[in-house]
């Protein structure tokens, strides 16, 4: 067939023998990519008479969107909450180490800290595009200081705030900037939260309701302002009461606008949430349930002390608990590993298991026209997964950045800068 590159003169790779995630179901067909994004088949042959320049043997590899964790405190040694100089550092090892767990995408997350905290590392911490180097970082996620002393959880009693006595004003105070941040967790039965949530959303930031005491017509209310997410489902939050089921009872609610989806974040980490609440949240609001690791720096080291932001936890086996207490503090779980335990858990499809870590926090975050899906038009950025859903290897913008022994690269790759984690 003769070439016609008249749209581009860029090489179009074509990943084949895969199972591809698209249209909510894993489909038996090839997956084109062109300067980093997924190609309409049919345009490229019978418009451009295009043809494959390198193609790419997935082995009976499931090929699903890259991961994009909204809530990730820190890994590997290295904590974002930390006012250390070396943050932005930091933020570039994790990055590229989450590369081996099959995300692609994420948001740096800061706990409740000092203003003078947030003024140092915020501008620090800028979004970026992914690659070879890690996986992009979208912005950040805020997570405190302005939530409920009674449901704080692990962030420190002593630097907790409320918006009484300037409004947004004391948002702005306390971060001292807010052109990088995505997502905002507060607490909607705060003075003067409405006023704050409106805000915010007028930025375009995604506030989230979490580390809370709010009852269902407070958390109702949050939502008619602008709010769209819950920060870790049943955790820092009141249990469900059949009478009201507060920030719970969000999931199933029909006062809340029809046209704009609330989502909710679950640490599927078998820690966190029961295996039954996990279930229950799933089939009362599937399309809402978003994967989050709630990862510390302690994700992928050995159990013993390390730190979260201003405090000291202990690392027992698979459970972060704040020094001396039995409060538990973010997880050490990998995102992959939340994927496989919500498809056990929840006894969900694999579809669906998936786009809870792909599609869902790309509708939250509002990208799901460049991430999040493998559309045509899409942003290339690939996971590829065998059948028990373990990351055999990792694409961003069509270009492999990690592999295991058994992802079959292509054919030139320059196989040692291909980093293997």
């Amino acid at each position: 067939m003769p070439s016609n590159k008249s749209v581009s003169d860029a090489p179009i790779t074509k990943f084949k023998n895969c199972c591809i995630l698209k249209d909510h179901r894993l489909q038996r067909e090839d997956l084109w990519v062109r300067e980093g994004k997924i190609l309409n088949p049919e345009k490229l042959f019978f418009d451009e008479k295009g043809f494959t320049d390198i193609e790419v043997d997935c082995e009976g590899s499931i090929v699903a969107p890259g991961f994009i964790d909204t809530q990730i405190n820190g890994g590997y040694g290295f904590d974002f909450s930390s006012a250390a100089a070396s943050v932005r550092h930091g933020v570039s090892c994790v990055a590229k180490k989450l590369l081996s767990t099959g995300v692609t995408s994420f948001c740096p997350t800061l706990i409740t800290s000092p203003p003078s905290v947030y003024h140092q590392i915020i501008p620090q911490i800028e979004v970026q595009e992914g690659g070879l180097g890690g996986a992009g970082v979208l912005g950040l996620h805020l997570e405190g200081p302005f939530i409920s002393r009674e449901k704080k959880g692990a962030h420190p009693e002593e630097h907790l705030r409320t918006f009484e006595r300037h409004g947004f004003q004391d948002v702005l105070d306390t971060y001292g900037q807010l052109d990088n941040a995505l997502i905002v967790t507060l607490a909607p039965e705060l003075e003067r939260s409405d006023e704050v949530i409106h805000k915010l959303v007028s930025r375009g930031i995604r506030v989230s309701l979490g580390h809370s005491v709010a009852d269902l017509s407070q958390a109702e209310a949050a939502v008619w302002h602008g709010a769209t997410f819950i920060t870790h489902l049943f955790n820092a939050m009141l249990p469900f009461h059949h009478r009201d089921p507060g920030i719970v009872g969000l999931l199933t609610s029909d006062r809340i606008p029809s046209r704009r989806p609330v989502f909710y974040g679950m640490i599927a980490d078998g820690i966190h949430t029961n295996p039954a609440a996990l279930r229950i949240a799933y089939r009362a609001h599937p399309q809402g349930l978003v994967l989050v690791s709630d990862a510390i720096m302690a994700m992928g080291l050995p159990s013993g002390r390390h730190t979260l932001g201003q405090q000291e936890i202990i690392i027992d086996g698979a459970n972060a608990y704040v020094a001396g207490t039995r409060t538990l503090s973010g997880s050490v779980a990998t995102m992959d590993k939340c994927v496989r335990h919500l498809r056990q858990a929840a006894g969900c499809s694999v579809e669906a298991a998936l786009e809870a870590a792909s599609l869902h926090p790309a509708q939250l975050l509002g990208i799901q026209d460049a991430k999040g899906t493998l559309d045509y038009g899409s942003d290339a950025d690939l996971v590829l997964l065998d059948q028990e859903l373990n990351v055999r290897g990792t694409y961003i913008a069509g270009e492999l950045v990690w592999k295991d022994g058994a992802c079959t690269g292509r054919p030139g790759d320059q196989e040692a800068d291909v980093p293997v984690l």
